[in-house]
């Protein structure tokens, strides 16, 4: 594993229909899912991806920007959900 030097490895995954991108990184021991979203170059490549705390995650669990990833995590950035899940579940309901 790569802590034994220092350093671990992650990655940074963002998808849409069309298009998913995992851009895989090399860190120092300590860096945060900020560190690790900044490093990615997502932010300059997509400046409309919106990064708050609301929709990211490691391996589909809610984090914070500021807490520490360990080696092997993937940092998830999720998009805006179109619809509301409550109403999806109504409205497919009132179709059966």
């Amino acid at each position: 594993m790569a802590e034994t030097d220092g350093r671990i490895r992650v990655e940074v995954a963002v998808a849409w229909p069309e298009l998913q991108l995992v851009v895989p990184l090399e860190l120092p021991l300590g860096s945060t899912l900020a560190d690790a979203i900044d490093r990615s170059g997502l932010r300059r490549r997509f400046p409309a991806l919106e990064i708050d705390s609301d929709r990211i995650g490691v391996f589909a669990e809610k984090r914070e920007l500021n807490d520490t990833l360990a080696d092997g995590d993937r940092v998830e950035i999720y998009r805006p959900l179109q619809v509301d899940p409550k109403e999806a579940r109504r409205k497919a309901a009132t179709r059966a």
